[in-house]
């Protein structure tokens, strides 16, 4: 099994370039189920859950092909509309392609899906809001079994901001008839990626980006080419990177518009941040203050980024509240940051992380999820001594290369295989 050695101490300096974003590719490379022919994505990451994807397409009678960042689908008609368990089970994301498998063919059936053990993140949304929109769905020897004549437009309100279900029900209601009303929904910039490459095959949507997305459905829609927007998760992960080690670094190919809430923090931290249309920066920093955060939704602080920044936390001066308000068991990465020298109080859902600058030392540590895997890299990038992260087959599903993104900023890691 791989693992990921890092020898600290080392001042990032340089400029790096942000791949695609994982969370958008997902979604977009479901809607192809929604249409027949060639579609083209650009600026598409090389993940594991990309090529979990992939093979749900081809079970389903698609045909892929890639070179570099683009992907070729070769869209046609499923013969059988079944998601099982054995590609389902890597990756939560799978459950995407129910909402257009029943949207066009009338019926679905879908394993109930796994993914990073970080809380429960029930599919229940998704559910209840299909069976409002007419279709009859049973939950039967772990799979999710859906028909419907044809999906009905209606006013659906969730209960709780969920990106999958909004992401799911606009999949589901570009083919329904009527309008569909999404209120309480998600914000997030994959959902205005993936509204503009709807819109790109025919659909007819508005309002992405606000709480309210009005979907009037259509007959059909056709393939088009898209480009994935990039990850601001990566670029986030790579900024803190550079701060971390008091580096200079500029992370380029990115949205900085999208990270406003990590920005304000590290600017209130005592980091000098510059920003352009498509770049950022973070320039040296010696010493810097702690701040508190709480997760929330899009344009909230990313859950996506706690544990990374809280790592950036553990060598602040003074004391942070890190409060995770979207999943019940993200602080996994706790315990083994506390092997790394870091002095941290964890309770339910909030953490009290008391700095220590120049405090964290190597050792051997184990990745129990995908941004988990991210912080113990970057907790080694402070030390001063050398960092064993195991289990790393969790940092493939979410970044590309990772490694030799910071090795050539000047960090001094690789990866081991065996």
């Amino acid at each position: 099994m791989d693992s990921i050695i890092i020898n600290g101490g080392n001042a990032l300096h340089g400029e790096v370039t942000t791949g695609g974003s994982k969370n958008a590719a997902l979604p977009l490379l479901f809607a192809t189920l929604l249409a027949d022919g060639e579609f083209r994505f650009d600026n598409v990451p090389g993940l594991v859950d990309i090529d979990s994807t992939v093979l749900l397409l081809e079970h389903l009678g698609a045909r892929c092909e890639r070179d570099g960042g683009t992907m070729i689908v070769h869209a046609k008609p499923c013969e059988e509309q079944v998601a099982p368990y054995d590609i389902v089970r890597k990756m939560r994301a799978s459950i995407l392609c129910l909402g257009p498998l029943v949207a066009r063919y009338g019926q679905a059936e879908v394993s109930l899906p796994g993914g990073c053990a970080i809380g429960s993140r029930p599919v229940n949304f998704h559910i209840e809001a299909l069976r409002q929109m007419g279709a009859e769905i049973e939950i039967e020897n772990g799979y999710i079994h859906a028909t419907a004549k044809r999906l009905q437009g209606t006013c659906i309100v969730f209960e709780n901001v969920t990106v999958g279900g909004t992401e799911n029900l606009m999949l589901a209601a570009v083919l329904a008839e009527g309008k569909t009303v999404l209120e309480n929904a998600a914000k997030e910039p994959e959902i205005v990626d993936l509204a503009d490459c709807l819109r790109a095959m025919g659909a007819k949507i508005e309002g992405d980006g606000s709480s309210v997305i009005t979907i009037e459905g259509v007959e059909s829609l056709h393939a088009c080419a898209h480009r994935v927007v990039p990850d601001r998760i990566e670029a986030g992960t790579l900024l803190i990177a550079g701060a971390i080690t008091g580096g200079d670094v500029t992370v380029k190919d990115c949205v900085p518009g999208h990270l406003d809430a990590l920005l304000r923090r590290m600017t209130e931290c005592g980091f000098e941040i510059e920003t352009g249309e498509d770049w950022m920066r973070v320039l040296p920093c010696e010493r810097w203050t702690a701040v508190d955060i709480a997760t929330s939704p899009y344009p909230g602080f990313p859950t996506d980024l706690q544990a990374q920044f809280m790592a950036l936390m553990t060598v602040a001066n003074g004391t942070s509240v890190i409060t995770e308000r979207i999943f019940e068991n993200r602080f996994m990465h706790v315990q083994e940051l506390v092997r790394m020298g870091a002095d941290i109080t964890p309770k339910t859902q909030v953490a009290i992380v008391r700095g220590r600058p120049g405090g964290l030392s190597g050792a051997p540590v184990m990745a129990t999820d995908l941004r988990a895997s991210a912080s113990l890299i970057l907790a080694g990038l402070a030390t001063e001594d050398e960092t064993i992260v195991n289990r790393i087959y969790h940092l493939d599903r979410g970044y590309e290369k990772l490694e030799q993104k910071l090795a050539g900023l000047g960090a001094n890691i690789e990866r081991r295989s065996g």
